[in-house]
């Protein structure tokens, strides 16, 4: 038997594209909420009562996700990506979707997923955002039930608050963004989220991260937290460069998710740092190297591991004080470092140093 979504009691007003939107806004997509039949009603009713009977489970298959996110991209570096917070267990398995040098879209309230593989499709075709929502909202009866986010790689965005999502819901879009979200305390949510975005200066992931805690702060989801992610597609950029997965972290069960999820963040941006140092080093710009490798090695101050890398940035180019300095950091820090210097060929330019040998000298 199909289980139907449960309807919700509060009622609003569609949502627009722009600057913002709430309800009470006009309307801009589809007709009015669905007529529903006495039969309808009934359905749902007795779906109501399957879900009770049958267990938390099952009635957490069709709840709500609601939520408040920000999908944002960069246009110079091509990044684009979504972070999201709710009181949803595992809210990253359906909300964030990125595909490099496309776009990103968030979808949340009563989630069509088809939105997310959908909408990347349409903006890979050239498709505008606001282009991409008509699309994807014409064909969908449960529309004012909906709550999506689209920002293309050029930085164009648009979003829509179905009428039917429960208060407070609401977005506000701008240059390079999206911000939305529904059960919420409170419009200032989306707003602190907005302003955090344009304010935080860096690389895409800290200003959706910035974004996200601000949200938090100004009061968030009001039945509490739960679950938090933060998803960003970048060209060539996942592991080994075989994929554009750059950042996917999820916290799917937590008191904090936000505070977690800054943590496993702030590990992710210290591994980063580390490859897009390499990177700069494979292409000569080793000024951008060695500024990849301070910042690593400053948000990483106990480990030696970024040391250790910042050590083979200064040896590829040829400043071997530099690269002997922070190799005795580095193996100060975690003495294991040592052997891995004696057979790593980036440290080739050092080992006729006598200082790198007794550096050496105890893993050999």
């Amino acid at each position: 038997m199909q289980i139907l979504p449960w309807i919700p009691l509060r009622r609003g007003r569609h949502g627009a594209h722009g600057t913002r939107a709430t309800h009470g806004s006009h309307r801009t997509h589809g007709p009015r909420g669905t007529h529903r039949t006495p039969g309808h009603r009934a359905a749902i009713g007795i779906a109501l009562g399957l879900a009770l009977f049958l267990g938390p489970g099952l009635a957490r298959a069709h709840e709500p996700v609601a939520t408040f996110s920000i999908v944002g991209c960069d246009p110079e570096t091509g990044e684009v990506g979504v972070a999201v917070q709710s009181k949803f267990f595992a809210v990253g398995a359906v909300v964030p979707w990125a595909k490099a040098e496309v776009g990103a879209v968030a979808t949340q309230a009563f989630a069509n997923t088809t939105f997310g593989p959908r909408g990347l499709e349409l903006l890979a075709n050239g498709t505008s955002p606001s282009e991409v929502l008509e699309i994807l909202l014409s064909t969908d009866d449960g529309r004012d039930q909906r709550q999506v986010g689209i920002v293309d790689a050029r930085g164009r965005a648009a979003a829509h608050t179905g009428s039917e999502c429960m208060v407070w819901a609401g977005h506000v879009t701008g240059e390079n963004f999206t911000a939305q979200g529904n059960i919420l305390v409170g419009e200032e949510t989306v707003q602190a989220m907005a302003a955090a975005f344009r304010d935080t200066e860096g690389m895409l992931g800290e200003k959706l991260m910035r974004a996200l805690e601000a949200g938090q702060a100004a009061g968030g989801d009001s039945r509490g937290q739960q679950s938090a992610a933060i998803l960003i597609a970048k060209k060539d950029s996942g592991y080994a460069g075989f994929d554009d997965r750059y950042c996917d972290l999820r916290v799917d069960d937590h008191q904090e998710p936000i505070r977690e999820l800054r943590r496993v963040f702030g590990l992710w941006k210290v591994n980063a740092l580390i490859q897009s140092g390499y990177v700069a080093v494979e292409k000569g710009d080793f000024d951008a190297a060695y500024r990849d490798g301070k910042e690593a090695a400053e948000l990483d101050p106990r480990t030696g591991e970024p040391n250790f890398h910042l050590a083979c940035y200064y040896s590829r180019g040829g400043r071997t004080e530099d690269a002997l300095e922070q190799l005795t950091l580095a193996v100060a820090r975690d003495a294991s470092l040592a052997a891995r210097a004696t057979t790593d060929t980036d440290l080739a330019p050092l080992r006729e140093d006598p200082r790198f040998d007794a550096l050496t000298h105890s893993a050999r």
